[in-house]
Parts: structure tokens; C-alpha cells; sequence
């Protein structure tokens, strides 16, 4: 990706110009056209051939389909004219009475014309130019012939309009709907074809056409229209019991869901819900007689307790029995009293320890009794709220019980309803079993005939043969593909890669500045993308650029960025370098010297106040006219006010003295200059700098405006010291074979974080 700078890029201006201009590319002659540079060429304009190999076998496949293709496809009908019965030996060795008349009688139903008008009318074919003659354009014969009789006809008109009316070509006459039908019937039959199979009643059905799909539908219509005929009859008579029934049906339908309805309206209107087990009502009075039950027996059992209480039975209470902190007391008593017995014993009644033990059983009795009255309390409000309970649930269950002595009365309107509704559910069960029963019926009911096979869509005519063909398309496909592949790499005069720039160029290409484009979030700059992403292949590419300047044998400070027409990526290249070695902790300025179209204002965000021409013009000073990026250390000078005649600004003194300035003040000066084959400014920016980098677009830029470039800054006497290849596409490239696409594998993912 880097070619280090030979030592004689960065010599002296004056021993510089004495170079002479680069030279067209030359090829060494061991490499020709080897096997690796055929099939790089190739995988890079893979695209070309491969719309080679897609549009000659389309091109056949079209030719092919203009070719009128025939498919035919066959059903197979076994004929099968009596039922045996399995439970009768007797019909089982019943002898066949189906004989060849009536199996050539079924051949006669179905190769009729009514059997061909209902397959065309079923599948449409009067929109068919294969079955309606008169949708077929006219050959090319017969329109000339028809053209030049009526050429002819319009001549000898004003001599004799009677020949003219027999030479002229006769007016087809539009057919009427019926016409119309009987010719397209006619030809479906003559499409129609049913053999008997020799030896047996199976019957082949054949239909021929051009489309494979209407060939197989049509011989399958033909023996469902055949089957179906038979089973009609049949059919008949079961189908008007049916309708009976269906009328029936319906009828008992709307009675039932109008009683069903009315029930609905009555339990909603009168407020009968229906429990689990009973009416709602009934199972909240048996629910609250349970309730009311559990909560006496509770009430009891607190009056007990609170009795208990009243009169000291303290140890015969379980609130007092399970209390911890009563029992933690009641064992600190006994405690308490072992030790005192045992101080008084040894210490007497009035020494200090024994008044202090005295003192301390005291305590804990206190403790104890007010433990105890709390619990006395807890047992007091237990019993209170228990009774109050028992109230409670009694006033509901009274309310309950009026409430389903009321919905008791209810019911019985409902059940009045109830059975109406299943009276005519009971009726309808009837005629639907009887209905279901003439489904059966006509279930059971069998043709004459039988399917054997279907017809299926054939999957190759006889003729054309149309895989030979598309091989051979595929095999000329390739060929003219490599072909165009040759003319496109010889009309390509596009620089691909570095060894293409330093074999035209003469130049090191210095580094290859991926498009950055498609990377930006919404909103972003490329301007600042190598900031916003350090550890990026561009981020990279631009610190490849500043230490191929820096690994020379005299640095320069001063540096142009041109390129040799607009877009080739020059500006955002000047403002990349110079914010990654801002970034690396260099003192760096950027100038924008592109005085007729200026980029600076839209990158920075700052278009206000002087610039590079109001400094040039002694309107403004050096301060004044320098700015700091938001990104990163780096200064920077806008172009200001416009001026015409920007090469006159360039050429004085002023100019000069003013880079000598910045040479004190910083480590590296980066110029943006404007194309070089558009102004003269590029090439005395090129002279006054000490080395010129150009911009030169990947795939894009022709060699010879390259090289023409080239030529007038050689001519300036420029130290144009290497040329970046820019906008480059890393998928692409990757792809190309070039030695310096390797960075661009993704084996090299990992050094890089886009």
C-alpha cells in the first residue's frame, strides 16, 4: 500500500527539474500475458462475461420460442360399465356384457364436437391465435402480395375502377359468435385424438398443441367432462331431496336460534346467571351458609380464648405458649431467680450483687407482665373481629336468600323457554342425520369410468432440440465474452493500482484512500471520517501519505495537494493528511489556495471574515485570517474574498514570505491547490512548495490526462514527489489481483475498525 520515496524524489528543486518528464508505461519483457494476468484480467471484468453467458442462451431461448414447438399429452379412462356387489357370489362369475360397440360408442361421446366446444370454452381458447385463425397476423408473403395489390388497385383506379375492385385484396369479414365458436370447436377437435387400448376397455385421450400446459389440461377436461356427464344423471334426482332438506334446514335453524334468543333476553333482562352447579343466586347462599359456619366456629373459639384471658389462665392460652418473646422472659426468670438464691446464700441479703440481681428479676417481671398484656389485648380485638364477621355474613346471606327466592320464579319462565328450544333443536337433529344420510346416498354414487392416469404437461417437444442449441449458444457466449473482455481492457486506459502508477507515472504511489463515502452515518462529512474513525483503512491510508513525505532524505514542510482534473478527491485528501498529522501531534496548517471554487467554508462550518486573499492582499493579517478545527489541533486559512485574478496573488512576494513564516511556526504546511489542467495556480503553488503530491481517481482518470498533468508541473519545475490513488473501491480492488490489494483481505480485518 506504501512505496518508500527513493532518496531522488526529495532532492533539490533545481537538481528536480533536470529530471526528465515521465514517460509512457513500458512492459518488462519477461512478464507477457501469463496465466495469472489472464485470470486477473478476467475476475476484475467478470461482470462483461457473464452477461455474455446469460444473454446468448436468452438469445437462443428467444429464438427457440419463436420456433412453434407441438406437445401432446394422454388420460387414460378405464370403462367399467357394471357394479358387482362383494356379497354375491353369483355376480362375481357374472359374465362381461361390455362389448367393442359400446366402448367405441364412449369413444364417439367423447371425440365429439359438443366435447370440444366445452374444452375450448373452459379454457379460454378463443383468446388463442393457435385456435382462433382470426387473431394470426398475416406472414410476411402474404402482406406483400395483399400490399402490392392494393398498390396495384390504386393505380389503375382513374382507368378502370372495376379491374381495381378485382385486383384489390378481399376484405376479411368479421364471423359471428356463433361462427366463431364452431370454428374453434372444429379445431379442437381435430387437436383430439381417443384410441382404445387393444385388447381391454382403457381408453387413451390425447390432446396435441403448442402449449404443453393447455395439452394437459385439455385431455384431462376431456375425461372429466366424460366421468362428470355420467355422474350428472345421477345426480339429479338426489340433488332436489337435497334442496327440500336445505329449505328445511334453514327454516328450523331460525326457530331455534329465535328461542335460543329469547332465553338470552330473558336471563339478561331479569339478571338469571348460571353458576357451575346452579343459579348463580343459590350457589352464593350455599357459599356464604359455609362461610357463615367456619366464621361462628371461629367467633367461638375467640370467645374462649378471650375468657380465658379475662380470668389469668395465661399458660392455657396458645397466643402466650407460642410467644418467643415470653418464653425468652420466662427463661430469664428462672435465670434470674437461680442466681439470686445463690448470691443471697453466699453474699447475705444486702450486698451490692444481690440487690442488683433483686433489682434485675424485678425488670424482667415487668417486661414479662406487659408481654403479656399485649397478648391479652391481641386475643380482646381477635374476638371483636370475628364478631363483627359474623354479622357481616349474616346480613349478606339474608340478602342472598331473598334474592333467589326472587330468581326461583324466574326459572321457571326460563324453563318453559328451554324446552321449546330443544323441542326444535330435537327436530332439527332429525332432518340434519336425514340429509346427511342423502349426502351419503349421492357419496356412494359411481360413474361408468375411471381415471387411470392423468395427463401431465410434457417436458420437452420432439422438436427443436433445444438443449444441443443452448450448449452451443453457452460456448459462443463465452467466447465473444472474452472478447469483449479484450477490447474493454485495451479501451480501459484508467490507472487500476500502484505498479500501473509508478510503470505510466514514474511516481511512487504513495498510498491507495479507500471511498469513504458509504461509510458516513446520516449527516456525516468524509472530511471527517479518518477523526471520527483513527483506526480506519483511510485513517491508514493518510498516515501512509505523511510518513512516505517524512521517510525521505529531506522532509519537506511545505506540501501541494493537486490533482489533474475536479473530483478526483483532492481537497478531502489535503484535509485528511493534515488532520491526521495534526492528530500525531504535529504543528500543522492547512490553505486553501482553490480561490475560484473554495471547499473549506462547507467542511470547517466557518465561511465569515478575511482569508488567504484579503492576507495576500495586506487587508488582513496573519491572525486575523487563522482558524482552529473543531476536530482536532489543526489551523487553517479559508480563501476570503474572491479575486479574478488569483495567479497574480501567487506570484508576489508576499506569498512567498508568507510560507517562510509558517515555516518557523510549524512542522508541515499542507496546500489545496486547484486542478492542474484547469489553472495556472497549480503550478506556481507546485514551484513555491516544496514537494506536490497528485490526486489521481482510481478507474477513472485517463492516463493520458494524468500524464498531461504531469507535464505541466514538471515543466513548473514542481517536486512532485508520488500520487495517491483515490475513491478506491476496497471489494473491488481486493478482487483485481494487484500486489497491493492484499491490504484489503480480510485477513487484515483486524487491524482495522471501520
Amino acid at each position: 500500500m506504501l512505496d518508500k520515496p527513493k532518496d531522488a524524489l526529495f532532492e533539490p528543486r533545481a537538481e528536480r527539474a533536470a529530471l526528465p518528464p515521465p514517460g509512457p508505461r513500458t512492459i518488462e519483457p519477461d512478464q507477457g500475458l501469463t496465466l495469472a494476468l489472464l485470470l486477473r484480467v478476467i475476475r476484475r471484468r467478470k461482470w462483461p462475461l457473464l452477461l455474455c453467458l446469460v444473454a446468448f442462451p436468452l438469445a437462443a431461448l428467444v429464438a427457440l420460442k419463436q420456433v412453434t414447438p407441438r406437445y401432446t399429452a394422454t388420460t387414460t379412462v378405464i370403462f367399467e360399465a357394471q357394479q358387482f356387489s362383494i356379497t354375491e357370489l353369483q355376480s362375481i362369475l357374472r359374465e362381461d356384457t361390455t362389448t367393442d360397440t359400446v366402448v367405441n360408442s364412449q369413444v364417439q361421446i367423447i371425440d365429439s364436437l359438443a366435447m370440444a366446444g366445452r374444452v375450448a370454452e373452459r379454457l379460454n381458447l378463443a383468446a388463442s391465435d393457435e385456435f382462433n385463425p382470426f387473431l394470426r397476423p398475416a406472414s410476411a408473403a402474404r402482406q406483400l402480395v395483399e400490399g402490392a395489390r392494393s398498390w396495384a388497385a390504386a393505380r389503375v383506379t382513374p382507368l378502370s375502377p372495376g379491374l381495381a375492385e378485382a385486383i384489390a385484396p378481399d376484405t376479411p369479414e368479421e364471423p359471428t359468435a356463433e361462427q366463431l365458436r364452431n370454428i374453434i370447436a372444429s379445431t379442437v377437435q381435430e387437436r383430439m385424438r381417443v384410441d382404445v387400448v387393444p385388447r381391454s376397455r382403457v381408453l387413451a385421450v390425447s390432446f396435441t398443441s403448442q402449449d404443453a400446459e393447455i395439452a394437459a389440461k385439455a385431455a384431462n377436461l376431456l375425461a372429466e367432462f366424460y366421468i362428470g356427464d355420467q355422474l350428472e344423471a345421477k345426480f339429479t334426482a338426489v340433488r332436489r331431496a337435497n334442496s327440500w332438506l336445505e329449505e328445511r334446514i334453514a327454516g328450523l335453524r331460525r326457530e331455534v336460534l329465535d328461542a335460543e334468543e329469547k332465553i338470552q333476553a330473558f336471563r339478561t333482562q331479569h339478571g338469571l346467571v348460571q353458576g357451575q352447579f346452579s343459579g348463580l343466586s343459590a350457589e352464593r347462599v350455599s357459599r356464604l351458609q359455609a362461610d357463615l359456619l367456619a366464621q361462628r366456629s371461629e367467633l367461638a373459639l375467640a370467645e374462649a380464648r378471650k375468657a380465658q384471658a379475662q380470668a389469668r389462665n395465661y399458660d392455657g392460652l396458645p397466643q402466650v405458649q407460642n410467644n418467643p418473646a415470653i418464653l425468652n422472659l420466662r427463661t430469664q426468670e428462672a435465670q434470674l431467680r437461680r442466681d439470686l438464691a445463690t448470691q443471697s446464700a453466699q453474699l447475705g441479703n444486702r450486698h451490692p450483687d444481690v440487690i442488683r440481681a433483686r433489682n434485675a428479676l424485678a425488670d424482667n417481671q415487668r417486661l414479662l407482665e406487659a408481654e403479656i398484656a399485649r397478648v391479652v389485648a391481641a386475643v380482646h380485638a381477635d374476638a371483636a373481629a370475628a364478631r363483627t364477621r359474623v354479622e357481616t355474613t349474616t346480613q349478606a346471606l339474608a340478602e342472598a336468600q331473598r334474592q333467589a327466592n326472587q330468581a326461583g320464579t324466574d326459572e321457571i319462565q326460563v324453563r318453559i323457554l328451554e324446552r321449546e328450544a330443544e323441542a326444535a333443536r330435537t327436530l332439527l337433529t332429525a332432518i340434519l342425520q336425514r340429509s346427511q344420510q342423502t349426502v351419503a346416498q349421492t357419496a356412494i354414487e359411481k360413474p361408468d369410468a375411471r381415471v387411470l392416469s392423468p395427463a401431465v404437461p410434457p417436458t420437452r417437444p420432439s422438436w427443436p432440440r433445444s438443449m444441443l442449441m443452448l450448449l452451443g449458444s453457452l460456448g459462443l457466449g463465452g467466447m465473444f465474452g472474452l472478447l469483449v473482455i479484450y477490447f474493454l481492457e485495451m479501451a480501459d486506459r484508467s490507472l487500476h493500482g500502484g505498479e500501473e502508477v509508478r510503470a505510466e507515472l514514474g511516481l511512487a504511489c504513495l498510498a491507495l484512500v479507500p471511498e469513504m463515502k458509504r461509510r458516513l452515518g446520516r449527516g456525516g462529512r468524509i472530511e471527517d471520517y479518518v477523526v471520527a474513525k483513527p483506526l480506519s483503512a483511510a485513517a491508514e491510508a493518510m498516515r501512509s501519505v505523511r510518513a512516505g513525505l517524512w521517510l525521505g532524505a529531506e522532509p519537506p514542510k511545505c506540501v501541494v495537494v493537486t490533482a489533474a482534473r475536479p473530483g478526483e478527491g483532492k481537497t478531502t485528501t489535503a484535509i485528511g493528511l493534515a488532520r491526521v498529522a495534526a492528530a500525531g501531534g504535529e504543528r500543522v496548517i492547512l490553505i486553501d489556495c482553490d480561490l475560484r471554487q473554495p471547499g473549506f467554508s462547507r467542511v470547517f462550518g466557518r465561511d465569515d471574515g478575511p482569508g488567504l486573499v484579503d492576507l495576500l492582499q495586506g487587508n488582513a493579517s496573519l491572525a486575523s485570517v487563522r482558524k482552529r478545527d473543531r476536530l482536532t489541533e489543526l489551523d487553517y486559512i479559508t480563501v476570503g474574498s474572491s479575486e479574478p485574478n488569483a495567479s497574480r496573488l501567487f506570484m508576489v512576494e508576499t506569498m512567498g514570505e508568507l510560507i517562510e513564516k509558517l515555516r518557523h511556526d510549524y512542522d508541515l504546511i499542507v496546500l489545496d491547490s486547484p486542478p492542474v489542467l484547469a489553472m495556472v495556480d497549480a503550478r506556481v503553488i507546485g514551484r513555491i512548495a516544496d514537494a506536490t503530491l497528485l490526486c489521481v481517481r482510481w478507474r477513472d482518470t485517463p492516463r493520458s490526462v494524468v500524464r498531461a498533468a504531469m507535464e505541466v508541473l514538471v515543466e513548473a519545475k514542481a517536486n512532485v514527489v508520488g500520487a495517491l490513488l483515490t475513491r478506491v473501491d476496497p471489494k473491488s480492488h481486493r478482487r483485481s489481483g494487484y500486489a497491493d490489494a492484499e491490504v484489503y483481505h480480510p485477513r487484515y480485518g483486524g487491524y482495522f475498525r471501520n
